[in-house]
């Protein structure tokens, strides 16, 4: 077993937390919760860690069964983080979502959080950071996912709008620099 990389695990953790954007989610959380009621963070939770988990392992097996590699796949996933960097610095939708009528683990785990983009990053870090670093960073991401759902209104109030918008930007800004190095990384240009 390699050791654990204190910058590896940093380097995923922040990545995660970037494409994740559960503060960027925040407004579409907050307004799930006004149309429906409760939302069971608990449940989503641990649905989020073990999507993430599962596609972390086999992900890279399913590829396999359809005919991809993960550096095809991780190129496709640069684009796809490429164009969900561009919605939060310019403030426009490209990927529509239907609201659901119920909250549940289906709207919040997937694929709010743990949608598309986080897999395709997972696949993308394993092209990168050893597995043991992904998890740590997944735990962990997992955790701060937890918190953020259970003081969602909390932090709404913290925050206001004003900050909302200037993490979204941020964390965009920084998702647009991750695409461009999992894009570069593996057309080796």
């Amino acid at each position: 077993m390699h050791p654990l990389i204190f910058k590896e695990i940093l380097s995923v953790t922040m990545i995660l937390f970037a494409i994740i954007d559960i503060l960027g989610a925040i407004p579409v959380i907050i307004e799930m919760r006004q149309r429906v009621g409760h939302i069971q963070s608990e449940k989503a939770s641990i649905a989020v860690l073990v999507l993430m988990i599962v596609f972390l392992f086999v992900g890279d097996k399913l590829l396999d069964v359809i005919g991809l590699d993960v550096s095809s796949f991780a190129i496709a996933g640069s684009l796809v983080i490429f164009i969900i960097a561009m919605e939060m610095i310019m403030g426009i939708r490209l990927f529509k979502e239907e609201m659901p009528e119920t909250v549940s683990i289906v709207p919040i785990a997937f694929p709010l959080i743990a949608g598309a983009g986080t897999m395709t990053t997972l696949l993308s870090l394993k092209t990168q950071y050893q597995t043991q670093d992904i998890l740590i960073g997944i735990v962990l991401n997992t955790m701060f996912v937890y918190l953020v759902l259970k003081n969602v209104q909390w932090l709404e109030k913290l925050l206001g709008k004003t900050g909302l918008g200037i993490l979204r930007k941020a964390f965009g800004i920084i998702l647009l620099a991750i695409a461009i190095k999992l894009f570069r990384s593996n057309t080796h240009l």
